[in-house]
């Protein structure tokens, strides 16, 4: 059953306004979308927000509040396989994907139906995989966005060993691509968690997995690793990434154990108009951080919307 409601915890509030959006996407899948208005007379614009793996909308209500209060709409997207989007296997457990055009096509359809809504001009701000499905769709002429900001965005994966992308593809092959890589593990604690400091935010991601079971999702398959590899790949090309000619923000953090921080150099030396920040004691989910952390990211994200004239 479809629910037109968010999951609720205390400490989470909804960003004023906000509904509940359901689509159609590809061989029958939904999507779900929330949509939160502009609390400006005259809106700023829409803020896209393209979570990582593993997340969903109501983790990212206390960005989208920050963004009303910079004036603007804000759309977050449940990836198809994640959140309560559609799950992509009979285990809704598995991070699985065949090709990341159709993430990439999930953002399209859910821009091209919502667009009476969303007043330019368009922002994104993509996290993580996020990161890698916002610059292909860019750089693809997928969606026209007027500024974008990437939080440790993945543009290579920090465990990636040489062969890795053919390894996947053999598994492929040999019809193993719907299976785990790694055997299901228990959940982090705090104390063991690799990707913030703020155990408060960490918290709040906890208790709405517990509020909610089905927006909780483990480990990825082998043909995600591909996935993810071949559209990571399509970044080596300078001349693919210079197709993205507006203005760009690039947050790398310091303690970072997931992604590759020597990707977020090589490409924004390959953008045109890109500034690259290096945020010290931060883990990866900059945006799930402490406040001194995160303000340090907003500080940057204004001065990348001065440079856009957003």
């Amino acid at each position: 059953m479809l629910s037109s409601e968010f999951v609720k915890v205390e400490g989470n509030p909804e960003p004023q306004g906000a509904a509940v959006r359901w689509l159609d996407g590809a061989e029958g899948r939904k999507l779900r979308m929330c949509v939160a208005p502009s609390l400006q007379k005259n809106p700023r614009g829409t803020v896209i927000v393209c979570p990582g793996r593993t997340e969903f909308i109501e983790k990212y209500f206390e960005v989208a509040r920050e963004l009303q209060d910079k004036g603007f709409a804000v759309l977050i997207l449940d990836w198809p396989g994640q959140g309560l989007s559609s799950r992509l296997l009979p285990d809704s457990q598995k991070g699985h994907i065949d090709r990341f055009e159709t993430f990439m096509n999930a953002l399209r359809i859910a821009l091209d139906e919502m667009q009476d809504e969303l007043p330019r001009p368009h922002v994104s701000l993509a996290h993580s995989m996020g990161g890698a499905i916002a610059l292909a769709a860019i750089a693809e002429g997928i969606i026209q966005v007027d500024a974008a900001a990437f939080s440790a965005p993945m543009w290579g994966i920090k465990s990636r060993f040489m062969g890795m992308k053919y390894l996947a593809w053999a598994m492929k092959t040999l019809g193993q691509g719907n299976n785990l890589v790694l055997k299901p593990t228990a959940p982090p604690t705090f104390e063991e968690n690799i990707v913030t400091h703020d155990r408060a935010r960490w918290e709040i991601h906890e208790r709405l997995v517990a509020e909610d079971p089905a927006l909780a999702l483990g480990h990825v398959t082998w043909s995600w690793v591909g996935a993810s590899l071949t559209v990571i790949d399509t970044f080596a090309n300078p001349d693919k990434v210079a197709k993205v000619t507006c203005p760009v923000l690039i947050a790398t953090a310091e303690e970072e154990e997931l992604v590759d921080n020597e990707s977020h150099e090589r490409i924004a030396g390959h953008l045109k108009d890109a500034e690259h920040i290096f945020i010290k004691n931060s883990r990866h989910e900059i945006l799930m951080e402490t406040d001194e952390i995160r303000d340090q990211f907003w500080d940057a994200f204004d001065q990348l919307l001065k440079r856009a004239g957003v």
